[in-house]
């Protein structure tokens, strides 16, 4: 995407955005700095993009909305399959942007979420000819039966944890329903995201996609705002995605939100303790630096195993590695930027001036050596913090757990759904009636049983309570997300006119 890019007098490389098809600068000519978190400089500058930028792509995105409706669902499918393709074949440098602006891990994140993102393509374009209604036969007289219509422009704000995954499960299923797009990139990590803009848009007619970059509180709350949007689509923190349910609820706009959460691991007596340990890691997301919506910050051990499960844990991630995020030998990058670095501070200051005796690993980043030179974090383990301590109730989104006890069943239950989260929640046992059992007793959208992985294409994946409302991912949550439903009746009697 040379063409997209020129040198500013800084010596930082200007990327433009996509609007009507052409890579522009903001009306203002303003530019945002992308920032390396794994090195605390400057390297890039994107538009800063306001309410004047956000009404001229979504003018762009009207006018290519009333010819993109009318184009074949097989056609729309051809044209995500292409950019698939094209995807797959830039994976890896898409990867190395994501890793070098919001410091992700190339080896063990980056690596996996390029290549994710062309799949997300690739099965959204396989579901293009399932647009489907149903018939119903309520009397012999009529004919009744549901439309999947789109609803024109949608307006989608993606966060800066997983740009490019999350940015691909907006485009492809909103443009694979027919409708056309103005999507805001996070400011922290909008290259990757334009990147794959640059795909998308040598497929797709002008004003199909348009990509924004620009502050939330200038770019993000136009988009929420803006009268020409019938449907908002928002990833990111409960405390931004409150505004934008208050926005739209002011013209009635639809909504599909998810948002933060704090999710709790229950581990039973019966597990195999090195697998569990395995597993517990990947479901913390420590590799993400625990910068994860369902990152299984709450941890609850059964009395009976937890000195030996605290003790392979500590082991395990005592021996992973933090460093460059670009460099093959990293399991864990950088925080993304020295707010959310000094937030995390924070919450381990606070919890270690509770009780001290209660942290068993990691602690405050370190002030000397390679780690100091960048936002770096290293993974952190609490046990039985008191339970009025913030980071045993609200998000951190850093690589820190906190670690309890449990004894009875329903103890445990009661304690995990005490939270108004109610995104994502593991269970780890052999036998699976408790499994089962405690997986439907959780209020949350999404449980593992057994594995700590992350989703899969094709889950229905979304949150309860302040965790979110709508599914991405399925096909029903397409369906649901980016089509509203149009029933249509029609009156088979003589309506005045002879028989034939």
């Amino acid at each position: 995407m040379q063409d997209a890019l020129n040198v500013a007098p800084s010596g930082l490389n200007k990327q433009a955005m996509l609007i009507d098809g052409q890579w522009v600068s903001s009306l203002d000519d303003e530019w945002i700095p992308v920032e390396d978190p794994a090195k605390r400089e400057g390297f890039a500058l994107v538009p800063r993009a306001r309410a004047t930028d956000v009404d001229r792509a979504v003018k762009a995105a009207s006018a290519a909305f009333s010819r993109w409706k009318k184009t074949s669902a097989a056609e729309r499918g051809r044209l995500l399959y292409r950019i698939a393709d094209d995807m797959e074949a830039a994976k890896e440098n898409l990867a190395r942007m994501i890793s070098r602006e919001n410091g992700n891990a190339l080896r063990t994140q980056s690596r996996g979420e390029a290549a994710l993102a062309a799949e997300v393509f690739r099965y959204v374009a396989g579901l293009a000819r399932e647009l489907k209604g149903h018939s119903m036969y309520l009397q012999a007289e009529t004919l009744d039966y549901t439309r999947r219509e789109p609803y024109g422009v949608v307006g989608a704000i993606i966060p800066w944890n997983a740009p490019l995954v999350l940015a691909a499960l907006k485009i492809a299923p909103a443009l694979m329903t027919g409708n056309t797009m103005v999507l805001k990139a996070s400011e922290e990590a909008p290259l990757a995201v334009l990147a794959m803009s640059k795909i998308c848009a040598e497929h797709l007619p002008a004003g199909v996609l348009n990509t924004l970059t620009g502050y939330g509180v200038e770019c993000g709350a136009a988009i929420a705002e803006h009268p020409g949007i019938p449907k908002l689509s928002f990833t990111g923190s409960t405390a931004v995605g409150r505004s934008i349910l208050a926005a739209a609820s002011q013209r009635v706009a639809a909504v599909t939100l998810e948002l933060g959460g704090k999710s709790a691991q229950i581990v039973f007596p019966d597990v195999d303790v090195d697998f569990v340990t395995e597993g517990v890691i990947t479901a913390m997301r420590f590799s993400r630096q625990g910068q994860s919506c369902t990152a299984g910050s709450r941890l609850f051990v059964h009395e009976s195993i937890a000195d030996r499960l605290i003790e392979s844990l500590h082991v395990r991630l005592k021996a992973m590695r933090v460093g460059d995020p670009l460099d093959e030998a990293t399991d864990a990058g950088s925080l993304v930027n020295e707010k959310q670095f000094l937030r995390v501070c924070a919450f381990v200051q606070e919890a270690i001036d509770r009780k001290p005796q209660a942290l068993l690993l990691g602690g405050l980043p370190p002030t000397q050596g390679p780690l100091s030179k960048g936002y770096f974090f290293e993974p952190t383990l609490f046990f039985d913090l008191p339970d009025d301590v913030r980071m045993t109730r609200e998000e951190v989104f850093g690589p820190v757990l906190s670690i309890a006890t449990w004894k009875h069943e329903d103890e445990v239950v009661e304690k995990a759904n005490a939270s108004h989260y109610g995104l994502a929640a593991f269970v780890w046992s052999r036998a699976g009636a408790p499994a089962l059992r405690v997986a439907h007793a959780l209020d949350v959208g999404w449980v593992l049983v057994n594995q700590g992985g992350g989703q899969s294409i094709g889950h229905s994946y979304g949150g309860m309570k302040q965790s979110g409302a709508g599914r991405e991912f399925s096909l029903e949550g397409i369906l649901s997300s980016y089509t509203d439903i149009k029933q249509v009746s029609v009156s088979l009697g003589d309506q005045g006119f002879e028989r034939l």
